[in-house]
């Protein structure tokens, strides 16, 4: 019996099981959050080049109407989330931190905020394979579960390889998150065409839909709407953590690896996360673009936490005044506990990647003190791809970076936290191996 079938469950080896803190969300039905007075869109939402503004201050634009353009092939567009009036184009700071441009839009409150339909009704599967690529990148799509990875990118895939399953992740394995839960069971319809889209872009016969077995309303109700013919299966998988992570579904479903250093095609596999393929098969038949998403707002001291449709843009502020939160000293996390990003300033906006808005009281956020390692290989036992962390977070604290990534595989890691997390000496090792990732990617530029 192979780890990928162990006891009857999918899986892979290694993970973690963290408190999961869904119930508080999952079951309440997605609703529209009422619109920002302002909104803030940054031109950098995604992996690659910042869209090019297409408008100017005091324009007056409407939602849905492209604002900037793609600027080459690793970039998508970027549309309006409201009606209303450009108000600046200017540098604001971001999530990360860092700084972007950003387009800041006061919002009409007078209007009725209806994104008007294309005249032009097509039957998208009938478009070739350029074609409907094209399509999805003219939507601004990206990678909703969190990368933002563009979309049309993924499935441009080059012409030596082939593709023989899409893999779509359903898996929802951070705490707290229940969006793509959410998505599951209300855009089924949705979902289903854009898989069959993304069958089409890559050209697959087949896809798998891996969902955790944790979401038995999910399993219960996509089941009976899958196709008879075969070509889009569903299967259940351990609840576990990371599953939803692109190489831990390849394994837990097929029992296959993705080389290391690699990417999903070189072995056949195309891989997207539900909520993006939903939203494919929204936003084409329609003839609209990606300018809002659904969020989950949980955690402590929160009157009103759920699942959320957000425009895109809207301040983390008018979200927790909506949400009714009503404590202090707490930690701000856009995305979830695990991987998610802790946030300083309230005046970020959501962008295309935010999947979640989680607080944390100061008892949850308590950091012990950090003590010396003691060798107890929780963390090996906890390392979904096999790595080393106590032996790379002492190569880190010796600044041994390059051995890191020479000897050590650390670009194998995809800080998933859950050495962290296991760690008894409360060593943050992700964030060593990050410090690490980033000193190494400025010493390759400076080397050329």
């Amino acid at each position: 019996m192979t780890l990928f079938n162990l006891f009857g469950k999918k899986t892979f080896p290694h993970g973690v099981h963290p408190e999961e803190y869904k119930a508080e969300t999952n079951a309440k039905p997605t609703r529209r959050l009422p619109f920002a007075p302002e909104i803030i869109v940054p031109l950098a939402q995604s992996i690659g080049k910042p869209a090019k503004s297409l408008v100017f201050k005091g324009q007056q634009v409407i939602r849905g109407e492209i604002i900037a353009e793609a600027d080459g092939f690793m970039s998508v567009p970027i549309h309006a989330p409201v009606t209303g009036t450009v108000k600046a184009i200017d540098i604001v700071t971001t999530a990360t931190g860092s700084k972007s441009t950003a387009i800041i839009i006061t919002t009409s409150l007078s209007s009725g905020q209806i994104i008007i339909e294309s005249d032009v009704q097509q039957n998208y599967l009938n478009l070739s394979r350029s074609e409907l690529i094209q399509a999805v990148k003219n939507t601004g799509m990206v990678g909703l579960g969190g990368a933002a990875f563009p979309t049309h990118v993924k499935m441009s895939i080059p012409n030596e390889r082939s593709i023989h399953t899409v893999l779509v992740n359903g898996c929802e394995c951070e705490p707290f998150l229940t969006t793509d839960h959410r998505v599951m069971l209300e855009k089924i319809e949705q979902l289903l065409l854009g898989i069959r889209i993304a069958m089409k872009c890559v050209d697959a016969p087949k896809a798998i839909i891996g969902v955790e077995d944790n979401k038995p309303d999910v399993l219960a109700a996509i089941k009976p709407q899958l196709p008879e013919d075969g070509s889009i299966q569903l299967e259940a998988i351990e609840t576990k953590y990371p599953q939803g992570a692109e190489k831990m579904l390849a394994y837990s479903l097929l029992g296959v690896e993705i080389p290391s250093g690699g990417l999903p095609s070189e072995i056949g596999l195309a891989i997207f996360n539900v909520a993006t393929l939903a939203e494919i098969g929204a936003l084409l038949p329609a003839g609209q673009s990606l300018i809002e998403r659904i969020i989950t707002i949980s955690g402590d001291d929160l009157e009103k936490s759920g699942n959320y449709l957000v425009p895109i843009g809207t301040p983390i502020r008018y979200l927790l005044d909506f949400a009714g939160f009503s404590g202090d000293e707490v930690e701000i996390i856009l995305g979830g506990p695990m991987m998610g990003l802790p946030i300083h300033s309230l005046d970020v906006p959501i962008t295309k990647g935010t999947g979640g808005l989680l607080v944390l009281d100061n008892r949850a956020t308590e950091q012990g003190e950090i003590l010396p390692c003691i060798k107890c290989t929780q963390c090996l036992q906890a390392c979904p791809v096999l790595l080393n962390p106590a032996e790379l977070g002492q190569l880190a604290a010796a600044r041994q970076y390059d051995v890191m990534e020479d000897n050590y595989h650390l670009n194998d890691c995809f800080e998933c936290g859950a050495c962290s997390y296991v760690c008894p000496s409360n060593i943050p090792l992700v964030q060593y191996f990050r410090i690490a990732k980033t000193l190494n990617r400025e010493r390759h530029l400076q080397d050329g």
